[in-house]
């Protein structure tokens, strides 16, 4: 533990937007340099833990919950009935916690390259990691992209990305090639799921060719769902949803509706007005 100044702030500066987000900060709890990034956890006075990768904030318990469930819910209602679901990344353990959630699902594979991520999590996030015990669930810590290449054609129901930027070590998430081979691991009627970046911010170039790629690789629909989240770049942040032989802008909204999980932020109505796009983003993603 590392108490620090009583004026002291973290600071994440986004040169590309002339942007920062800063949260003031009581104590650094761990610094650790792993084989593929930088982890900071700081204490806040208002947004509880803090988790920090390369300098980019990763999540606090105060709002993770905007991603986690945008993440996991509405790739899952959409599709008609999934049972095997594979999360790359996602080494905070709060997506497979959301997934597991569903009662109809059989079985979550967690492939995340940084084993000091759910470390970290362990120690200084326990609600993230409630679920890693659960029989359902399978914790791997390996290459995500080499493992899709090994992973049998057609056996997966939803692929959830739950990536870093795509800088470092997350980068080759984002390529064409990659998407194809995830297009081969998923079943007909298979859904995928990844993280997208920022709607103010990326519209016109990460989100757009993203949602190029994906049909490229041979997905027959896309869908990009924006929501809030205050500690990310401009405080509002999307998944992109691609379905194979599936329409992802259509969800199950009985079941959507009718769940009994805790949520704090999906809903079937929070799924219906995020698939409508506001017109900036329709227009720079035509």
């Amino acid at each position: 533990m590392n108490p620090l100044p009583n004026d002291a702030w973290f600071t994440e500066v986004f040169d590309s937007h002339a942007s920062a987000f800063s949260l003031k900060v009581s104590e650094k709890l761990l610094d650790v340099q792993s084989p593929y990034q930088h982890l900071e956890v700081y204490a806040t006075e208002t947004y509880g833990n803090l988790m920090v990768l390369d300098g980019c904030v990763m999540l606090t318990d105060r709002d993770n919950f905007l991603y986690h469930e945008m993440i996991a819910h509405p790739a899952l209602f959409t599709h008609q009935d999934p049972k095997r679901v594979v999360i790359i990344g996602g080494g905070d353990c709060g997506t497979l916690k959301e997934v597991l959630r569903h009662p109809g699902v059989e079985h979550v594979t967690q492939i995340d390259i940084d084993e000091e991520v759910t470390k970290a999590a362990e120690r200084f996030f326990p609600s993230l990691v409630e679920s890693n015990d659960d029989p359902r669930a399978e914790l791997l810590f390996a290459d995500g992209v080499k493992w899709v290449d090994d992973a049998p054609g057609e056996s997966i129901d939803v692929l959830i990305i739950d990536s870093t930027d795509p800088v470092g070590p997350a980068e080759g998430l984002f390529k064409t090639d990659f998407l194809k081979r995830c297009h081969r691991i998923l079943k007909n009627g298979g859904v995928m799921v990844q993280q997208s970046e920022s709607p103010l911010y990326h519209s016109g170039s990460i989100i757009r060719e993203l949602r190029h790629d994906m049909r490229e690789a041979g997905f027959n629909s896309v869908a990009t769902l924006p929501f809030p989240q205050p500690v990310y770049p401009s405080g509002w942040w999307s998944v992109t949803l691609a379905g194979k032989e599936t329409d992802v802008n259509h969800f199950r909204e009985d079941a959507a509706a009718d769940h009994d999980m805790p949520l704090q932020y999906y809903t079937r109505d929070a799924h219906r007005g995020a698939l409508v796009l506001p017109p900036f983003m329709r227009n720079a993603l035509a």
